[in-house]
């Protein structure tokens, strides 16, 4: 095992520079970037009044001079070939140095802490959530396969999971975020402005109270999928026939299924765990967007948006090492669950 994760942090070094190399690319031959909006400004601006280091064309258009646009692309550290702006990024992060942001005009790694809480927070809740309410009630719908339970649990997850989550997080709202019914929850925050005069108490239900809806539209389809994967593995499991001689031994039901027969139905499941790091980095656009929670999905699209390359640099080499490292941790989770896997 030791030799196989080896063997997999050395992988890392080529998968990590592919996915860079590759975003990269595609990020700096995207139309629109730094300087094109400099430009537009600088015209919109000329056109507005001053001269500046521009000229008039004859059909009254402002004309940038080369002298400008050349130290706008020093200023902006285009004036090197891709390859070679690459080499330097990657030698920057290699001491975590991921330059500053065009748009805030901080350096990336503070802009992305800054909104790294509200992911973290969400990311950790679902986590936690989904795994203490669908392993359970995975279970629960295999043993009792075939019953209304099952069937009327089962017609309740795939309605949830078939609302696409900007039609369930507007729906929310409306009904019971001041939109048009109820008043009762807040949005926009994820804590009260006197949350800091509160109890420990009083402050674990103000953030339960910021959370309700933006949780329910951020997990309500990894809900349905993750409950669906234990009851049919716990299916499979259960008809083994290891089970059917615990059984046989007069073996507590409970003992059967929850010493026996959980731990192998856990072998598929533990898959989602690999994701722990990638969930708190990728945040939700669409729940971010919705519920105007400034995180790093909502950092994401604005960052695309203006084309502030710095900062998707940023995200897009701190999701892929949260990917590489999650997959490892879901090798390990696989031997710790089962020893019988043995990676060589």
């Amino acid at each position: 095992m030791l030799i196989y994760i080896l063997r997999r942090i050395l992988l890392l070094i080529p998968t990590f520079i592919g996915i860079t190399l590759i975003s990269f690319l595609v990020i700096n031959a995207a139309p629109g970037g730094p300087i094109e909006q400099k430009i537009q400004q600088l015209k919109m601006g000329n056109q507005g009044g001053g001269g500046g280091g521009s000229s008039r064309g004859g059909n009254g258009t402002s004309v940038i001079s080369d002298e400008v646009l050349e130290a706008l692309k020093k200023q902006y550290g285009f004036d090197k070939p891709v390859h070679v702006r690459y080499w330097i990024w990657l030698k920057n992060v290699a001491h975590l140095e991921f330059g500053e942001s065009f748009t805030y005009g901080e350096p990336v790694i503070d802009v992305i802490a800054s909104k790294f809480p509200v992911s973290l927070q969400f990311g950790i809740a679902s986590l936690i959530l989904s795994y203490i309410v669908c392993i359970p009630l995975g279970v629960a719908k295999a043993v009792r396969a075939g019953t209304k339970f099952d069937a009327i649990s089962g017609l309740i997850l795939y309605a949830a999971y078939a609302v696409p989550p900007l039609v369930l997080g507007i729906f929310l709202i409306t009904f019971f975020a001041g939109g048009s019914y109820f008043n009762w929850f807040p949005i926009g925050l994820v804590k009260s402005d006197d949350y800091d005069m509160l109890t420990f108490m009083g402050k674990v239900g103000d953030r339960i109270h910021h959370f309700v809806l933006p949780l329910t539209t951020y997990m309500i389809g990894g809900f349905t999928e993750l409950t669906m994967l234990t009851r049919n593995s716990m299916l499979d499991v259960i008809k083994q026939d290891y089970v059917r001689t615990a059984r046989a031994k007069g073996l507590e039901e409970s003992v059967v299924l929850y010493k026996h027969a959980l731990r192998n139905a856990l072998i598929p499941v533990a898959t989602g765990l690999g994701g722990f790091f990638r969930v708190f980095l990728a945040g939700s656009i669409i729940v971010e967007a919705v519920f105007n929670l400034d995180g790093i999905g909502l950092l994401s699209y604005k960052s695309a948006l203006v084309r502030d390359y710095n900062v998707i640099m940023g995200i897009i080499f701190l999701s892929a090492v949260a990917l590489m490292v999650g997959r490892l941790v879901s090798d390990i989770i696989y031997v710790t669950i089962d020893p019988r896997i043995d990676f060589k």
